[in-house]
């Protein structure tokens, strides 16, 4: 990202405190929405500034100084300076070469005619509904985003990178007499506009439109206590809400995650259950080459052989530890100040079968695909919407099932899980946080818990 003046302009700004950054943005982002194959929004924007945020430590306390501007020069950051910290600042590091990373694109979303963009949206309508005169509603949403980011830190970094990422949702509701039922499909990448090759999206409208139809004729899930397979493909929705959010260790240390609060160094899985958070996986919608606090990206062994051996820090939560940051600190803005995010998160593959972890389930439900979740992380107590589950007696599935959930306390299911696919599979989203909202992905191999609450019919 190209900067007002050279680094060393904005070194002074920097100056007299334990850890301070100016972090610079340039995003250009756009949208376009179909709904019942009519084209209702398009839209655009951009948004170019900086923020200075100085850290200084007191004992356990770190006092955070934050301010932004929508100006990218140094004379910016000199008057953020005196604002939030009030005197003559020194001169500030000398800074190091610039490193810089892109992430891969082929093609640039931003050279394809936005009426080829609306074609494909219209196309997806028509896939859609050509599978049944049942189905009501199609909505797809497409977006692209270029952000360029460049941080220099009081420590003498200077890092930049630009990501590009392209993104398409798919909902469709499918109907008959009162009823209604809703299938969901995501495609997103750190990737350009060669996501949709090959009929991507094509073949994700069908899917979409598939599992609205099957519900219709599915029964409700029942309700009770069962055994519960989660399917590689649901994705890792579990895990990023079951254990990712209680490990974002400022949740550690204001005792809002009690479960794990002086836990380092014992057992909190079985020994199969190894979790990693890694932003460099190539593609993934979490990943970064430098977190936007400008420490380099690396995988983060939260969880290994179920014993707990790290946390998520930024800098702020590290300076409190008097430990380094292992670059988890992501902000949703320039405008935003950064906090312990997760990127990545995956529960490893083990070494089971899959196959045969579903023939082992005598009585219980198969999830294909997760929906939304939400947990407390005071608590664990966690929820999760089944998009697509099946009954499973006898190691035979039966039938699929509509309307079911997951319950559970995060930190009891991830101790009862006693089997662990060899394959694995992801999923994408954004995760909201005070506020902010970042790109995340999240992964697991097939797993079975043996006793889950699952929200249904009482019939």
């Amino acid at each position: 990202m190209r900067l007002g003046e050279a680094a060393a302009a904005y070194g002074p700004a920097l100056s007299g405190t334990d850890f301070g950054e100016v972090f610079f943005e340039e995003s250009v982002w756009s949208t376009a929405r179909l709904e019942d194959a009519a084209v209702r929004d398009i839209g655009a924007s951009a948004e170019r500034g900086l923020s200075l945020r100085l850290l200084k430590r007191d004992g356990p306390r770190v006092e955070t100084f934050f301010g932004s501007a929508q100006d990218a020069s140094a004379g910016a950051a000199a008057r953020l300076r005196e604002r939030l910290l009030p005197g003559a600042p020194g001169r500030g590091p000398a800074f190091a070469a610039a490193q810089s990373s892109a992430s891969p694109c082929r093609l640039d979303p931003a050279t394809i005619p936005l009426e080829r963009k609306l074609a494909l949206l219209r196309a997806i309508d028509r896939a859609a509904r050509e599978l049944s005169p049942l189905v009501r509603q199609v909505t797809a949403v497409y977006s692209e985003r270029r952000k360029d980011t460049r941080v220099l830190t009081s420590d003498g970094a200077d890092r930049a990178q630009s990501r590009v990422s392209t993104n398409l949702s798919i909902s469709v509701v499918a109907g008959r007499g009162g009823m209604l039922q809703t299938g969901m499909e995501v495609l997103g990448a750190q990737r350009g506009y060669e996501i949709f090759d090959d009929d991507a999206a094509l073949r994700a409208a069908r899917r979409a439109a598939a599992r609205a139809l099957a519900k219709l004729d599915a029964p409700k899930a029942k309700a009770g206590e069962m055994a519960v397979v989660l399917a590689a493909a649901a994705g890792g929705t579990f895990i990023h809400e079951a254990i990712g959010h209680s490990l974002e260790v400022d949740h550690v240390q204001e005792g809002s995650s009690p479960a794990y609060r002086g836990r380092l160094g014992q057992a909190v899985a079985p020994d199969t259950i190894t979790v990693i958070d890694d932003p460099t996986l190539p593609f993934q919608r979490g990943s970064f080459a430098f977190d936007d606090e400008g420490v380099p990206a690396r995988a983060t062994e939260l969880v290994k052989n179920g014993v707990l051996t790290d946390f998520l820090y930024d800098r702020a939560t590290a300076l409190r530890e008097d430990r380094p940051s292992n670059g988890h600190g992501r902000r949703e803005s320039f405008a935003s100040r950064p906090i312990p995010r997760m990127s990545n998160l995956y529960i490893a593959p083990g070494t089971d079968d899959p196959a045969r972890i579903v023939k082992e389930l005598k009585n219980g439900l198969l999830v294909t695909r997760m929906g939304g979740g939400q947990v407390d992380t005071a608590s664990g107590e966690f929820v999760f919407e089944v998009d697509e589950g099946w009954r499973v007696e006898d190691g035979r599935i039966m039938h699929l099932v509509r309307d079911a959930n997951l319950l559970g306390v995060g930190p009891d299911a991830l101790r009862s899980i006693d089997r662990v696919g060899w394959d694995i599979g992801w999923g994408i989203g954004i995760c909201g946080k005070e506020g902010q909202s970042v790109a995340v992905s999240d992964g697991q191999p097939t797993i079975r818990m043996p006793k889950l609450v699952v929200g249904g019919s009482h019939d």
